[in-house]
């Protein structure tokens, strides 16, 4: 129960804060949306450090069930490679890359392309913040795949950002380039089919 007026203060500057980057996660997610609808194809999402909000931002489009086929939220290494097949290597030994790398998110985006059966999918692992960060990898770091299935063939992109901001910020910064990649994606095969 929130008994505090300072800490309702804080939630209320908290929530305006995040707003329009909300609305605009929303707007990319409503065209990402509605390009995967007019292509009859559906999408998977795999994520680690936004704990969800990818998916989330999809979901909240109505009619997202026509498109929206499944989405992990793969937190720890041992549950990237149970479901997403993310091989040992990249976690283990003294030249892994981690997860916070691109042979990991590229295996990722793979997984879940099959595991949800999906015409595209997206992938990310980051360091969020606080803590966690280090000199090759600091806060921010987040890497991101998107990938698209074209007949037998599936092409990869895979990117790395370096977010400014808490915890939260970086997390909605994930998903708003999450989203934007995908749109991208959807968009370029769109125009490939033209």
């Amino acid at each position: 129960m929130i008994s505090s007026p300072g800490m309702i203060t804080s939630l209320l500057l908290f929530d305006a804060k995040l707003a329009p980057m909300n609305k605009q996660n929303y707007q990319l997610a409503l065209q990402a949306g509605a390009l995967l609808q007019a292509q009859s194809c559906y999408v998977g999402i795999a994520e680690s450090c936004t704990g969800g909000g990818i998916a989330q931002a999809l979901t909240a489009v109505p009619g997202s069930s026509e498109w929206f086929q499944l989405g992990l939220v793969t937190y720890s290494n041992t549950m990237k490679k149970k479901f997403l097949n993310v091989p040992s290597e990249c976690f283990e030994g003294p030249d892994a890359p981690g997860a916070v790398s691109e042979q990991t998110v590229r295996h990722m985006v793979t997984g879940i392309l099959a595991a949800a059966d999906a015409d595209y999918a997206v992938a990310c692992s980051g360091i969020a913040g606080p803590g966690g960060g280090s000199a090759d990898k600091p806060v921010g770091t987040v890497w991101l795949a998107w990938a698209a299935r074209k007949g037998r063939d599936v092409q990869i992109t895979a990117r790395v950002f370096q977010f400014a901001g808490d915890r939260e910020s970086v997390r909605q910064q994930t998903v708003r380039q999450s989203l934007q990649g995908l749109l991208d994606c959807c968009q370029a095969s769109l125009n490939s089919n033209q």
